[in-house]
């Protein structure tokens, strides 16, 4: 009877979960409910498994709307049904074409016409339902007034239609506000046909069956209809792609060529090790199917190596020497000790996952090869859930009801304070609670990609997001549920820097730079002293100022170090207090105690502390007693890739019992359990810090050696820690010449000459990108029409002349520096402008040919007028983002520079001092008692970095105010050889003047 049943993928609509709707059918004694949420299908698969676990049959449809108003209603037939369901709206949502107003029919689709629109639509009624499987849904309530219509005759055709989208008067409310949320309208302001009827609650079936039993007749066709229908899903098997070449033997054969070919490249001839564990993985392979999975991968890979990409390969796929002879990974497994068994074990059923990033630049390029190569009909990106979450439900309900943006910042910022509770806060925080976690939009996973043997949408309906790739409507929770595996083509600055920095190398030094290269870099003695030193800025995932300080706390210089660095980083770790243990016990490795002998068998390597996610699975397996299986579930949980709660405390309840049985002490299970737990969504694997280091290397080898192209690229790729005037910063104490930019020298994103280095057009603030990219193209001679060489701007003239350019774009360009290669004051440059583009002034009309046909122009004189060198360097704090001709420190009115500088801080270590640092990023930290402490990073005058603690009662009384310069004044201290100052005072230093006005 419930053919219509909304659950809160409906998004801002529906209030009911799946299990929940499932449970209600249960309480009500309904046997059979059909799912039909709002173009969309993305929770059948979950609906199709909660009903089988309570013993509910499922139907799997889809309610099509146009905005408000319902058109009409599919249920499958089967799966087969299910799938015309998925491709039909997949058709409109890709081809972004509107709905029609009557569905086309289908072999194995039953459509269901809602009364009330059939009726005052402009379908033709005998033609909507002279499809056997057409049929009018009438509701409930609507059938009383059929009793006396002149429509009786349509009631051979009719079904009880029964919609469900909330459970209970307070739902009902509820879903007010979500279709106030979602026109963006007061609650007051919503129309009656925006939101659904009141009634649309389930009900007991006796009660139901009892509105409708002068009507067997529409019973009867109800219960037909509900027994022509059924799905079902094997969610057990694997539904990728299962061979690349066609057939799994092929496969196999193909597989081993290609990692025995490896093999060589890898190690050269005579390794037997690396030979015996590539036949032993290819075995495990082979036995789990998962060649097709490598192979696929291996593809991918190949064809962007064809492109000249550049790419990282990491995940836990990267313990596999397989996929290392593969090249899909440069991370080497003996080295590392890393084994594939820790993932693939007989308790798992997928393939280990590998994540391939590219750069952002080329990233569309591969995804547009998978879809082209794999077809579009087998392959989805995969989708994801934006959920309400925090802030931004008090935002959202905030509007709906009225209330001021600023009295919600206001209750948000200070939720504790007692005025700001009235009625409508008070309703908010209600219903805030009950639509918690609800999913608010579909989007985009960063990366996830599915291909599968059948075709995507025997699964899923297909939405088309920005990216123009088709995207699966169920999330990744959903994919792994039902078997399958996704491949994550990500994209990442840190590759583009590295790619760019080595096309720079090649183009400024003439030099080819391998940055596969990784075993050279890792014995490289400038990388190791950049390393032991910290200086990384720059460098992938090492240059934050939490890592700098880890790195020099450990000394670090080598591979296996830097791995262990990547993941002890984590939040996790540090916020469990492990990470300085685990710093002291790598200096005093004979001066502490195992909390455990099974830790000290288990995590020698890393002085009994758990840093990855194997040691997770090794201390729950041998610590805890639970078998792989459910230790696998812990670990995927810590990594934020597991959903069933109700499992998860199944196995933690485990956990406990077993430690008790083996007589552990209750407090060394607790601590050991908060160890584990305070890795929950933070948790690397071994092979996935290893990749990052392997980057890592990569980035520090050509900062080592090629400091100033290097840098160039981090500043084109707009993707580092910091802002872009840390790297210029940089780029100048590394030996570079900074030049503001030049319409004769720059290029439109930042360019290396030499040492000289030129700001790209990109960098200035107001102009338009067309125009900066004008400016290089336009600076040509031309040859029998053909562009030859670069022909300089002679002058101000000569560029206007040449180039279309309105006047306020030309004073950006004047005030930004970009005409001091002319000599001239920019006060005289701004006469000039304004005298060349006055209203006389006829635009260029031959933008293609701008050295043709040029016409003389009368010259005329201008007063001396005099530069103003202060006025300049505001200018480019304006437009720029940050001074380049001046440093800030010159700005200051003060001449002093500080009792000391940075590289003096190590010998004043115990002293109270005053240092002069110009802000570069403030980390912000709540103390176990909720009260705030700072820790900055400012640079000295000679560009060198410097750390500070700013506890709770400095933070209160010299709070930052603001970028800027400041003087400090605090305790010198040092942790492991890494010195930073403990602030107690601190204030904010005054400039000069801007002497513009």
């Amino acid at each position: 009877m419930y053919l219509n049943c909304h659950s809160y993928y409906s998004l801002r609509y529906g209030t009911i979960s799946i299990d929940n709707l499932v449970e209600e059918a249960v309480r009500n004694s309904i046997p059979a409910i059909a799912l039909t949420d709002i173009n969309n299908s993305s929770g059948i698969m979950d609906f199709v498994a909660a009903c089988r676990e309570k013993g509910i049959k499922p139907i799997a449809g889809i309610e099509f709307r146009d905005d408000d108003q319902q058109l009409y209603v599919g249920l499958a037939k089967n799966n087969e049904g299910f799938r015309e369901l998925n491709e039909f709206l997949s058709y409109h949502n890709l081809s972004n074409k509107p709905l029609p107003g009557r569905m086309p029919e289908f072999e194995n689709v039953f459509v269901i016409y809602p009364f009330s629109s059939f009726l005052h639509s402009s379908l033709n009624r005998k033609s909507s339902i002279a499809n056997r499987q057409s049929y009018i849904g009438i509701r409930p309530s609507e059938l009383n007034p059929l009793m006396l219509s002149r429509h009786r005759d349509l009631i051979p055709r009719m079904v009880v239609m029964g919609p469900v989208t909330f459970r209970n008067e307070k739902e009902y409310e509820l879903h007010r506000n979500f279709r106030a949320v979602d026109h963006n309208v007061l609650l007051s302001r919503l129309e009656p046909h925006q939101v659904a009827a009141p009634d649309e609650i389930m009900q007991p079936l006796d009660e139901l069956a009892g509105s409708c039993r002068d009507f067997p007749e529409i019973i009867g066709n109800t219960e037909q209809l509900i027994e022509a229908c059924s799905i079902n899903f094997d969610f057990k098997a694997c539904k990728n792609k299962k061979t690349f070449t066609g057939d799994r033997y092929d496969d196999n054969i193909l597989l081993e060529k290609l990692a025995l070919d490896g093999l060589q490249y890898r190690y050269g001839k005579g390794h037997h090790e690396a030979k015996r564990r590539v036949k032993h993985e290819l075995d495990i392979i082979d036995k789990m199917g998962f060649a097709a999975y490598f192979l696929i991968t291996w593809d991918i890979i190949r064809y962007s190596m064809s492109r000249g990409f550049y790419h990282v390969g990491r995940g836990s796929g990267a313990n596999s020497i397989v996929a290392y002879c593969l090249r899909i990974t440069d991370v080497d497994p003996i080295e590392l000790d890393l084994y594939f068994e820790r993932f693939i074990n007989p308790k798992r059923t997928s393939p280990p996952d590998f994540d391939i990033d590219y750069s952002w630049k080329e990233r569309d390029e591969v995804l547009d090869y998978i879809f082209k190569r794999y077809g579009r009909e087998h392959t989805a990106l995969l989708g994801a859930m934006s959920t309400f979450r925090d802030k931004s439900i008090y935002r959202e309900l905030g509007k709906v009801h009225g209330l001021p943006k600023g009295e919600i910042d206001a209750f948000l910022k200070h939720p504790e304070d007692t005025t700001h509770n009235n009625h409508i806060i008070s309703k908010i925080s209600e219903l805030g609670k009950m639509m918690a976690d609800f999913p608010n939009l579909r989007s985009i996973h960063a990366g996830g990609v599915l291909i599968s043997e059948e075709p995507i949408t025997c699964y899923t309906a297909l939405d088309l997001p920005p990216k123009g790739f088709p995207t699966t409507q169920f999330d990744m929770y959903v994919a792994e549920d039902i078997g399958f595996e996704k491949l994550d083509i990500l994209s990442q600055r840190g590759i583009g820097h590295i790619y760019e920095a080595a096309e720079l190398v090649k183009k400024n030094r003439g030099i080819s730079v391998d940055v596969h290269q990784v075993k050279m870099f890792k014995e490289d003695e400038k990388v190791k002293e950049q390393l032991r030193n910290a200086r990384t800025i720059g460098c992938f995932y090492v240059e934050s100022p939490a890592m700098r300080g880890l790195l020099k706390k450990l000394h670090c210089d080598n591979y296996r170090t830097l791995v262990a660095a990547s993941s002890i980083i984590r939040p996790g770790v540090a916020r469990s207090g492990m990470m300085k243990e685990y710093i002291f016990r790598f200096h005093n490795p004979d001066k502490f105690k195992y909390l455990h002998p099974v830790m000290e068998e288990q995590l020698k390597e890393t002085y009994g502390v758990m840093v990855y996610q194997e040691d997770v699975l090794k201390i729950c397996h041998h610590f805890a007693g639970l078998d792989l299986a459910d230790a696998d579930v812990i670990r995927r949980a810590m990594s934020g890739k597991y959903r069933s709660k109700k499992e998860l405390q199944r196995i933690i309840d485990k956990f406990f019992e077993n430690c008790r049985t083996y007589g552990y002490p209750e407090e060394v299970t607790k601590e050991v359990w908060r160890q584990i737990e305070s890795f929950a969504g933070y948790s690397f694997s071994k092979a996935h810090s290893a990749s990052y280091a392997v980057e890592s290397y990569q980035s520090l080898y050509l900062k080592a050696h090629y400091p100033l192209e290097f840098i160039t690229g981090v500043i084109n790729n707009f993707g580092g820690f910091y802002s872009s005037w840390v790297y210029f910063n940089e780029a100048k104490i590394s030996g570079a010449c900074l030049h503001v930019p030049c319409v004769n020298n720059s290029e439109y994103k930042t360019c290396i000459r030499g040492k000289d280095i030129y700001l790209g057009f990109i960098h200035v603030a107001g102009l338009e990108a067309g125009l900066g990219k004008q400016i290089c193209d336009l600076r040509f001679t031309i040859d029998d029409l053909r562009l030859t060489q670069v022909a300089a701007y002679k002058d101000l003239e000569d560029f206007v002349r040449r180039v279309p350019v309105t006047l306020d774009q030309l004073i950006i360009l004047i005030r930004a520096g970009a005409f001091r290669f002319t000599g001239k004051p920019k006060a005289s440059l701004l006469w000039e402008a304004h005298m060349l583009l006055g209203k006389n002034w006829e635009p260029l009309q031959d933008t293609e040919n701008p050295l043709l046909f040029q016409t003389k122009t009368a010259k005329f004189s201008l007063p001396v007028l005099e530069q103003n060198i202060l006025a300049d360097v505001y200018d480019e704090i304006e437009l720029l983002g940050f001074p380049i001709t001046y440093t800030y420190f010159d700005l200051l009115e003060t001449k002093f520079r500080g009792d000391i500088l940075a590289h003096d801080m190590a010998s004043h270590v115990g002293k109270t001092i005053r240092m002069l640092g110009l802000l570069v990023t403030i980390k912000y930290v709540r103390t176990v008692k909720r009260e705030w402490m700072h820790f900055g990073t400012f640079i000295d005058v000679n560009g060198r970095f410097f750390d500070t603690v700013h506890f709770p009662k400095a933070v209160t009384a010299y709070p930052f105010r603001g970028d800027g310069v400041y003087l400090v004044r605090g305790k010198i201290v040092e942790e492991f050889g890494f010195p930073s100052m403990n602030v107690e005072k601190m204030a904010k230093m005054p400039l000069q003047g801007d002497p513009r006005g």
